[in-house]
């Protein structure tokens, strides 16, 4: 079952790594898309957001201070996906489409960590 948690780690922590360095690397490219979406300071969230998964994927990934990495995680998740992801908004099916996928994903992540969390 170790094997399995360190599998579940890596690959748990890594995507929220990855995700807050690609918050860093387009901080550009990613306020643009957070303006449209009528966030307040958009590059002033693009990079809490980014501090925020960065941590977070750290603590996962290393199982240090996990518990806590997770809470920053879901700290970012839960606005976010309101605020990014509203597919009640959109009109085009296709985009609307999209917006609920990442929509869902999101809640399931939440729901993920949230048992996580609970268990630790």
């Amino acid at each position: 079952m170790q094997i399995i948690f360190l599998i579940g780690r890596i690959l748990l922590g890594g995507y929220f790594f990855y995700s807050g360095y690609n918050h860093f690397a387009h901080v550009g490219h990613l306020a643009g898309y957070t303006a449209m979406k009528k966030v307040p300071l958009p590059k002033v969230a693009v990079i809490v957001s980014g501090v925020l998964l960065v941590l977070g994927g750290a603590a996962i990934l290393v199982n240090r201070y996990a518990i806590l990495g997770m809470c920053l995680v879901v700290l970012f998740l839960i606005p976010t996906t309101v605020m990014m992801h509203g597919f009640w908004k959109e009109k085009d099916p296709a985009l609307r489409s999209a917006e609920q996928i990442q929509f869902s994903k999101n809640i399931a992540l939440i729901g993920a960590l949230l048992l996580l969390i609970s268990v630790g």
